[in-house]
């Protein structure tokens, strides 16, 4: 199985997220590997390097992350531009190869995108449009701040409008400054986007929660009972 996880803008959580869904997969018996689609503004693949600490696995050897973290570009912008600026084009169809690949090996491959969903990857493909290409589950994260609403709404009707699966919403409670206010916005985004599947994330620092664990093997159980899966 391959899910996609997206969000509603950059620098919302997507990195932790996809962690903590590793750490529940993996908790529910599932081989599981994540993938950084395409890491900009670093010299190294931070996120996926970070999704690794997150679940204590070594980093990966050259061979795999050639696979793990196809692209890396040093300027801080969206994939399009960054490769650019180095003489590159990213290659979607390569990209879709690498997660066939990862799949061949592993239960669950969870690739993290960049930014939200009209992010461009080339002239031609946005994030949006390599999900429609490769027609896979999508997570979506959101961050529990003013504005939130409106994003998330956005973002999560745009996916359903192409026929795209939201298996969850992961709803991050870290830039809550306003609890009454992160709570009822939630449940506007429920009310107004019809999503059911939601998984509340509070700060993270050095290490997963084993409570919080525990609750998102929880929360991809029930996703997982669907006939869907």
């Amino acid at each position: 199985m391959i899910f996609f996880v997206t969000g509603t803008d950059t620098g919302i959580g997507k990195t932790y997220a996809t962690a903590v869904l590793a750490r529940a997969f993996s908790a529910l018996g599932q081989k599981v590997i994540t993938q950084k689609l395409v890491q900009t503004g670093a010299r190294e693949p931070e996120d996926l390097l970070l999704h690794r600490k997150l679940a204590g696995l070594p980093v990966d050897p050259p061979e795999l992350l050639a696979l793990t973290c196809p692209y890396i570009f040093a300027y801080p912008a969206a994939p399009e531009t960054a490769a650019a600026l180095e003489g590159q084009e990213i290659d979607v169809l390569h990209l879709k190869e690498t997660l066939k690949i990862l799949e061949q090996d592993y239960d669950v491959v969870l690739t993290e995108g960049a930014g939200g969903l009209y992010v461009p990857l080339t002239a031609a493909y946005t994030i949006y449009d390599f999900i429609n290409l490769v027609m896979v589950p999508v997570f979506v994260v959101s961050a529990a701040r003013l504005g939130t609403i409106n994003h998330t709404v956005l973002t999560l009707k745009a996916l359903k409008q192409r026929g795209l699966y939201v298996a969850g919403l992961l709803y991050n409670l870290h830039f809550a400054e306003d609890e009454f206010l992160a709570q009822r916005s939630l449940a506007d985004i429920k009310r107004l986007a019809g999503v059911e599947n939601v998984l509340l994330l509070p700060t993270i620092k050095d290490e997963i929660p084993a409570s919080l664990v525990e609750e998102a093997a929880g929360f991809l159980a029930k996703i997982l009972s669907r006939p869907r899966f």
